[in-house]
């Protein structure tokens, strides 16, 4: 836990450096902006569809015809279930941006300021990093279109989501964070031994997209958090096995001015 709590800290220095945070807005912003217009036109569409699937369904059919009380609060549970639905797909649709554009972005920002020591031996690509995000979202709207039924359950659209995204998470960022400074080797192994505080990680900053305004940031902010917590992650594992660590380039010696005679 210790680690995970020295990335959050390493990532919110981060946000105070010069073009690191217009990273984190910009795409929270437009995926927002996206599902929202989707979700204004296709609001009254979507909710008569689910209720319309729900009415078909036998064992249900007959209760909601006899009570108009029990009718409201489905209808109540459905617009509740079909809100909460757009969060991941904001998230997921961010998530995408910040790990093919923003993120390398950061990457190569914070790496040059904060793991300058890191030789980089680019195990990964820009081609799998772009790959790695597809599949990812590929799976994750999957298990999510697979679970909308239990959302009905109070409680479960709140809990599936937040699990799955920190799946996603710790899925598309591990990677992106590692490309430029793991092997091969440390890119497939590092994923894996850490895999169980990587989904502790991705599950706390998924937290935020429930977080008004902090939402817009969240995935830009995981991502920048994955950065710090798997290239520190290397950096231990080069030292332990006695690799030698660069220096970082030193600074520029200030020169003393010098008087025209």
């Amino acid at each position: 836990m210790g680690d995970i709590f020295l990335a959050l800290g390493r990532s919110l220095r981060s946000l105070t450096r010069t073009g690191i945070f217009w990273h984190l807005i910009w795409p929270g912003v437009l995926a927002s902006v996206l599902w929202t217009v989707v979700a204004i036109f296709s609001w009254a569409f979507i909710i008569d569809g689910v209720m319309s699937w729900i009415g078909s369904l036998n064992w249900l059919s007959g209760w909601l015809a006899s009570s108009e009380l029990a009718a409201g609060i489905l209808l109540v549970l459905v617009k509740i279930a079909v809100a909460l639905a757009f969060v991941p797909l904001i998230y997921v649709t961010a998530a995408v941006l910040v790990a093919v554009v923003a993120l390398p972005l950061m990457l190569e920002r914070v790496a040059k300021r904060d793991y300058a020591d890191l030789e980089q031996r680019r195990g990964g690509s820009n081609v799998g990093s772009g790959w790695n995000a597809l599949v990812a979202t590929l799976l994750f709207l999957g298990a999510i279109l697979l679970s909308l039924p239990f959302w009905l359950i109070p409680g479960v659209g709140l809990i599936v989501p937040v699990l799955l995204t920190g799946w996603l998470n710790q899925r598309a960022f591990g990677y992106d964070a590692l490309m430029f400074h793991a092997d091969r080797d440390e890119l497939v192994r590092l994923r894996k031994d850490q895999r169980m505080p990587m989904m502790v990680l991705g599950g706390g900053t998924a937290l935020l997209a429930y977080v008004p305004l902090v939402n817009l940031i969240a995935p830009a902010f995981s991502g920048l958090s994955f950065v710090h917590f798997m290239l520190e992650s290397l950096r231990r594992e080069r030292l332990r096995n006695g690799v030698t660590i660069l220096d970082p380039a030193p600074a520029p010696v200030p020169q003393p001015n010098r008087i025209n005679k």
